[in-house]
């Protein structure tokens, strides 16, 4: 099996449009959390959300906006951060071999929520002509290989929370395999519109508004945790066969070195501390690492009552006693639960924590929970010298669990 290296990331996020800001943002504790204002707004009982500042405007003509919904914007926009990242690797004559992996969990929801508005709300027969192709699933994948020409392999995955994961797990499968020699692999996610924000607050897991501050609404791992925030983003990660990458003198930000995928089959929203511990122990397996060689585990940690108990105990079951000494924390604390764009955001948090060797904390962390009780950074971001292997989860509703490892390339 051949290995599968990162030469290139990109990420646009509530906490900054590129790789560098958004890690200094979650290096400094601060979060993209916030109360939403606008039309609309007041018929909604959980006002917070994380949107990313991103202005599309500069890098799309008008004809192509036209086209694309904000979901595509968000993931060519990160997709050409990491493509520029990643240097002279895209020659003509080897676009066959290369081919595109995004994962998204409801892709073009806004497209969708305008559709209905104007058939239901305004009462009108005219839709934009282009709904169909802004909404559908397949959609930024399928503008990032038109962007670049890539006519290898071009996938979409749909898992919920834990599509982007398997995205980029699938994608590192395609090179390993010797079926793809390059592929861009991530997610992204655009659902900050009325109607998909009614259907979560329907389902009763979204967090309820901090009432001194609302960037503090999100608190994974804490006692006082009531649920999860909304967010919106997409990071993208150019994965390159490690010959290949070595030959043309790239970067190498990391190996991606373990893929774990198991599913649940127990319940459709409730997690299980077995499914994702198979997970762990999947991905470790895959990587022929044991769990004292993971220095940190960026945590699934949504800030819900059930995920974050069952999260600790499968982390124990799968590490046993090196659980209680590796550094774990949850970035959604800060930057949002960004659904299928998740685990591709997280990924990128945690390779960027192993090149600085700073773990980044978990935010609002301030009332400890006896049922979570591994050592979760959260007073400040940790220094951790000599950091070389990062593990980063994604658990997901419809129980698929995706779990991937990455180390420095040696």
């Amino acid at each position: 099996m051949k290995r599968v290296v990162v030469t290139g990331m990109g990420a646009i996020t509530p906490l900054g449009n590129d790789v560098g800001s958004f890690f200094d943002a979650l290096a400094a504790g601060r979060s993209g959390v916030k109360r939403l204002d606008g039309p609309g707004t007041e018929r909604l009982a959980n006002r917070v959300a994380a949107p990313a500042s991103f202005d599309p405007q500069p890098l799309f003509d008008a004809a192509k906006l036209r086209m694309l919904d904000r979901v595509s914007q968000l993931a060519l926009a990160a997709a050409a951060q990491a493509v520029k990242d990643c240097g002279d690797a895209l020659a003509p004559a080897d676009r066959p071999r290369f081919g595109v992996s995004v994962g998204t969990g409801m892709a073009g929801a806004q497209s969708t929520d305008d559709g209905y508005r104007t058939l239901y709300a305004d009462n009108s027969d005219r839709l934009k002509p282009f709904t169909v192709l802004m909404a559908m699933n397949n959609a930024p994948g399928s503008w990032i290989g038109l962007e670049y020409g890539f006519t290898g392999p071009n996938l979409t995955y749909s898992t919920a929370c834990s599509s982007s994961a398997v995205a980029i797990g699938e994608a590192a499968r395609r090179i390993a395999s010797g079926e793809a020699d390059l592929m861009i692999a991530g997610g992204a996610e655009a659902c900050l519109n009325l109607g998909t924000l009614k259907a979560w607050e329907a389902l009763r897991t979204l967090a309820v508004e901090d009432a001194k501050d609302p960037s503090a609404s999100c608190k994974p791992f804490s006692k006082d945790r009531t649920g999860l925030v909304l967010g919106e983003g997409a990071a993208m990660l150019v994965l390159e066969e490690r010959e290949r990458a070595l030959a043309r003198g790239a970067h190498i930000h990391a190996e991606i070195a373990g893929y774990g995928l198991v599913t649940d089959a127990t319940h459709i929203t409730r997690p299980s501390v077995e499914g994702q511990a198979a997970a762990i122990r999947a991905a470790l397996a895959g990587a022929r690492m044991d769990a004292k060689d993971i220095g940190y585990v960026n945590a699934h940690g949504t800030g819900t009552q059930a995920n974050d108990g069952v999260e600790t105990a499968a982390i124990k079951s799968a590490f046993g006693s090196t659980a209680y000494s590796v550094p774990v924390s949850s970035t959604k604390s800060m930057h949002g639960h960004l659904l299928g764009a998740a685990g591709a955001v997280e990924l990128v948090a945690a390779i960027v924590a192993m090149e600085r060797e700073l773990i980044p904390p978990t935010r609002n962390l301030d009332v400890p929970d006896p049922e979570c009780d591994l050592d979760y950074v959260s007073s400040g971001a940790r220094r951790a010298p000599g950091l070389a292997a990062v593990l980063s989860s994604s658990f997901a509703f419809g129980g698929t669990n995706a779990v991937l490892i990455a180390r420095k390339d040696s």
